[in-house]
């Protein structure tokens, strides 16, 4: 059902056919954890920010993309309150903290650096093949028009966070990283419960 998609994003598991279904059942539940994923993306991108002022063009890059993070929070919210929604509690991240707990941790400024934009890059990859799912076959057009757009965005982060990662160390470095990443998140989604209240 979505082979092409995780090929082209280098996924080596596609969702359970199943999470869009769970996810339709309660929009109030998936909108309301797709909020703080985006409010999440945009203050990631802040701290990346902050921690490295002399990587001009991270900061150059990031910087709209903190704006455009931030759009998409508000933008969750509006059609949360167009649908008479309401935004419930943030939950624990158990996708991203097993992504974390599998981190480099300890060996530098640097290192920390590649291991933040191949998190980064590997959650925005899961959160367009899941907002690809959503704009394919949930029921609503209306939704399925708006989760495209969300698609689409996700699918550039994805890419520029994989650039970065590429202009600050070598290609090869990166690339063997990155395969470990995907292989670990591949093993990390068949642990985790297939839920429909959870983005990722």
């Amino acid at each position: 059902m979505n082979t092409p998609t995780v090929q082209m994003l280098n996924l080596r598991l596609p969702t359970d056919p199943r999470w869009v279904d769970l996810a339709e059942m309660d929009l109030g539940e998936i909108l309301t954890d797709h909020a703080y994923c985006e409010q999440k993306a945009a203050t990631s991108c802040i701290s990346l920010i902050q921690g490295y002022p002399d990587r001009e063009e991270l900061v150059r890059e990031l910087a709209p993309i903190v704006t455009e993070e931030w759009g998409h929070f508000r933008a969750v919210l509006a059609e949360m309150d167009k649908r008479g929604l309401k935004l419930g509690r943030q939950r624990k991240d158990e996708y991203v903290n097993g992504l974390l707990d599998f981190s480099i941790r300890g060996q530098g400024r640097d290192v920390a650096l590649l291991e933040k934009l191949l998190i980064f890059a590997l959650i925005e990859a899961r959160s367009c093949e899941r907002f690809r799912l959503m704009s394919l076959y949930i029921s609503d057009p209306e939704l399925r028009t708006w989760y495209h757009k969300f698609m689409v965005a996700e699918a550039g982060h994805y890419v520029l966070f994989i650039e970065l990662a590429r202009k600050y160390f070598p290609r090869e470095t990166v690339d063997r990283r990155w395969k470990e990443y995907l292989a670990f998140e591949a093993e990390l989604l068949r642990t985790l419960e297939v839920r429909g209240d959870r983005m990722h």
